[in-house]
């Protein structure tokens, strides 16, 4: 597929970015990560930034956490396949 500019609005500040996933997929990621910052910051009463870098650590720790699911699911799989 293409690539494509898409704009989107998070944190109050609008962004362009190019991208060959579907404008839909990126408006969705793009409202999640608005989602998940304000409800940080409204959590945790951190200045915007620090509450942005708070979310990042807890995002990529789900990421890390899902990917070490999935290869443990994986790995499963592949026994039960044996």
């Amino acid at each position: 597929m293409e690539k494509q500019k898409i704009s989107v609005r998070v944190a109050g500040k609008n962004y362009t970015l190019v991208s060959s996933d579907p404008p839909e997929y990126i408006r969705r990621v793009a409202s999640l990560v608005d989602r998940r910052l304000s409800e940080m910051e409204i959590a945790s009463g951190m200045p915007p930034q620090q509450a942005t870098v708070l979310t990042c650590f807890n995002l990529m720790d789900e990421l890390l956490k899902a990917r070490d699911e999935n290869t443990a699911l994986k790995r499963r799989l592949q026994q039960l396949q044996e």
